[in-house]
């Protein structure tokens, strides 16, 4: 989703590739494909693509990945999906 964006560099999403063991959850629940395997571990690969949902800190089993979910503009974007109409942060 390269043309999702909100706001390019304020996204809170963290990575700790030492703790991360490659189980790849975190890329399965992701819905915008901010993250993918690289060399049997994760890597973020668009960082701006971000909404911080939340969904891969919490399936990461060794809390590799972090990020403030809500900080972001992903309610006001799922809400205007189901609405319709232009997110009301973007």
């Amino acid at each position: 989703m390269k043309d999702f964006r909100y706001l390019p560099g304020v996204s809170t999403l963290v990575l700790d590739t030492e703790a991360c063991t490659g189980c790849g959850l975190c890329t399965i629940v992701c819905p915008h494909g901010v993250l993918a395997m690289a060399e049997k571990r994760v890597e973020i690969v668009d960082y701006d693509g971000c909404m911080e949902c939340g969904a891969c800190a919490q399936n990461c089993p060794t809390g590799a990945v972090g990020v403030t979910p809500g900080v972001g503009c992903a309610a006001a974007i799922i809400n205007s999906w189901i609405k319709g109409g232009k997110p009301a942060c973007c």
